[in-house]
């Protein structure tokens, strides 16, 4: 009987228990209707940033490509996470199936891993563009585009294979109460009744290159893109540059920031209550930022819009 008790613990068989934000909060009816307009507002800006790239022939060049791919990226992966925790709290339900926990784990890791890569990419693009504008358009085709883009969902697919399978095949014979307000990695290996520090010392090991290699990219696109704007002698293309250099640079630091608190400090510096904030931060604020961030401070994004919005009133007075 004893041995049957022990296997069944061991096994995970049971559901877990997300205790999410709502624990929390003072007020998580009001929470919650904030996450949930967020959340409406993240695929709607992501919508429409998508619609304009792929609407407007202004928009058909590589840079806004990458845009669009971030876009369908933060609507997905903020899908993962926030409507079973809205119907949670609707439903008064906690629990999520072993299964649904690697599901959302995968998908989670898959988006998150691929994100890494684009902004890279995203860099690559502006390096080639502000250093090599001569040789641009050949350097960085659209064969090249979709090579880039697809490598970096494969890469990101790559993460979500690696982690998710280490994470769930461990025996979880502790409290099922995940202290999150999703399956992610370092909140599901807590319940582990085993011992992980191997194991933590690999992920640690994986989600450095997963992370250094990008940053190197980045870091080093941006040193040679800064020596370039340093050297221009237009004001208005030094103006140019840094406009769009800024806005990628302020979707970096707030998603890689993020990210190397959650999966590289020590467990020493982590809490539930902030571990949650940052995950916060990064899974339900930066999708919902990112829009803006693109649009609000670009020209040939806000014209888009502009002409979008007129479309049906000067069809109409031709009309008539």
């Amino acid at each position: 009987m004893d041995n049957t008790m022990w296997l069944s613990n061991h096994t995970g068989g049971a559901d877990f228990f997300l205790l999410g934000l709502f624990s929390q909060s003072k007020h998580p009816a009001l929470l919650c209707v904030a996450i949930f307009v967020i959340f409406l507002m993240a695929l709607t800006g992501n919508a429409i940033l998508i619609l304009l790239v792929h609407s407007n022939a202004h928009l058909h060049t590589p840079m806004y490509f990458f845009v669009s791919q971030l876009s369908l990226m933060d609507m997905m992966y903020i899908s993962v996470t926030v409507p079973k925790m809205v119907m949670d709290q609707v439903m008064g339900a906690k629990s999520i199936s072993v299964p649904g926990c690697g599901i959302q784990m995968f998908l989670y890791l898959t988006l998150v891993g691929s994100e890494f890569f684009l902004l890279a990419a995203m860099a690559c693009d502006r390096y080639m563009a502000i250093c090599h504008p001569l040789h641009y358009p050949v350097l960085m085709n659209h064969r090249v585009c979709l090579l880039l883009a697809s490598g970096c969902w494969f890469l990101g697919s790559v993460d979500g294979f690696m982690l998710t399978p280490i994470t769930m095949t461990f025996p979880f014979c502790r409290s099922r109460k995940i202290h999150h307000f999703f399956c992610e990695v370092p909140a599901v290996m807590k319940l582990s009744c085993s011992d992980t520090s191997l194991i933590e010392t690999l992920i640690y090991l994986c989600c450095v290159l997963m992370l250094l290699t990008p940053v190197t990219v980045i870091s080093s696109s941006y040193s040679f893109i800064l020596l370039t704007i340093h050297r221009m002698n237009s004001a208005e293309g030094r103006k140019k540059a840094f406009t769009t250099c800024s806005s990628h640079m302020t979707v970096v630091i707030l998603f890689y920031g993020a990210a190397i608190y959650t999966y590289m400090m020590p467990s020493s510096y982590h809490t539930p209550e902030k571990d949650m904030v940052v995950s916060f931060l990064y899974s339900i604020l930066t999708p919902v930022l990112n829009p803006l961030i693109y649009s609000l401070r670009n020209k040939d994004v806000t014209g888009a819009l502009k002409k979008m919005l007129n479309v049906e009133p000067a069809f109409q007075e031709n009309i008539k």
